[in-house]
């Protein structure tokens, strides 16, 4: 069905403030994101922004369906089996924009409490994991056998569990020196945080 006019005014406005809450994010990180700084760049008065999103939780959370979704798109599109393009494309996109990667993936917002649904976006980027892991099972480990019981965040049910472990692995690896080499530590040791990645991976 298509949008009248009114609904498509309020999606582009909706759009906008979340572009420039993307701005605010890139340049000082979401604990400065401030809806009243926005609501003055969109032109509009703060309780007036409201209209759009309810509170500052609302915006974060869209902003969190944002990226995970982008995150998704790009790691379903790559289809990639091998676990060193898939963390090269995962780097990429972290890569690309930083503070968005660390909206998901860094210190959690004081007071936020992610809804149920961006949980499952971001297990579709699981499941990518998974698949790009399936693997031949080795002899069990006792983290084996407790991941054996807590199972129900992987979206493929019917992987081993060896699959699974190796995909935490790689997840826990590939996410380890990620934030590392985002948050600038790896600044001045003169190596290619890409080649320690794949050397993790490997």
């Amino acid at each position: 069905m298509a949008q009248s006019s009114r609904e498509r005014y309020r999606t582009q406005v909706r759009a906008d403030i979340k572009a420039h809450a993307w701005e605010q994010i890139a340049t000082a990180g979401v604990s400065a994101l401030s809806l009243n700084a926005i609501a003055k760049l969109v032109g509009m008065s703060g309780p007036a922004l409201y209209r759009y999103f309810a509170s500052r939780d609302e915006l974060i959370t869209e902003l969190i369906r944002d990226g995970y979704r982008s995150l998704a798109d790009a790691v379903t599109a790559a289809d990639a089996t091998d676990l060193v393009d898939l963390a090269a494309v995962i780097r990429d996109w972290a890569r690309a924009d930083p503070q968005r990667y660390f909206l998901l993936y860094g210190t959690p917002v004081p007071g936020y409490h992610a809804p149920d649904d961006t949980t499952a976006i971001s297990r579709e980027v699981m499941a990518a994991l998974i698949k790009a892991c399936a693997t031949r099972d080795h002899p069990p480990t006792p983290f084996d056998t407790h991941l054996e019981s807590h199972r129900e965040w992987a979206d493929d049910n019917a992987a081993t569990t060896a699959t699974l472990h190796r995909a935490l692995s790689f997840w826990t690896r590939l996410h380890g020196v990620l934030s590392l080499e985002l948050a600038g530590h790896f600044t001045g040791m003169g190596f290619d945080p890409a080649l320690l990645i794949a050397d993790e991976l490997a």
